[in-house]
């Protein structure tokens, strides 16, 4: 049997300058660019503030890690969490016009099932029987 050699570390990103990984700096170019527009184009107190604003998050989406995440996936997981959450609560207090409501609904009609018949313990011994002989016993021939 041929061996293979199995990849280590496959969620470690590849480092392009010291510890910066391609991801962090593609946001840290980005979030440049756009200091660098707004020190061109506005004035000083839009420019102080684009610069808190925009370098500020562009850090901590770069760097920051929660719970071995980056912080792009974390906030993703937040708002899904926040939208849609897991743990579904039952609410047993209802107000009078909901129960107004419920009670003019028809009720759904409930489809009959067939009922199977619990098997016997004889019929699960032949069958058994019928796996451990590899098919060569037959209940029907006795």
């Amino acid at each position: 049997m041929q061996q293979f050699v199995v990849p280590q570390f496959i969620d470690v990103e590849d480092k392009i300058f010291g510890p910066i990984t391609v991801r962090q700096f593609l946001i840290l170019l980005a979030s440049g660019l756009l200091v660098f527009l707004a020190f061109k184009y506005a004035d000083f107190a839009l420019f102080i503030t684009t610069l808190a604003v925009v370098g500020g998050g562009s850090l901590i989406v770069a760097f920051v890690k929660i719970n071995g995440q980056t912080f792009h996936y974390f906030v993703l997981n937040l708002l899904q969490t926040v939208r849609r959450p897991g743990l579904r609560v039952w609410r047993k207090n209802y107000d009078k016009d909901e129960l107004n409501y419920l009670r003019l609904l028809e009720p759904p009609e409930i489809e009959e099932k067939e009922v199977r018949k619990a098997a016997r313990s004889e019929h699960i011994r032949d069958l058994a029987l019928i796996v451990n002989t590899g098919g060569f016993y037959r209940p029907e021939e006795e």
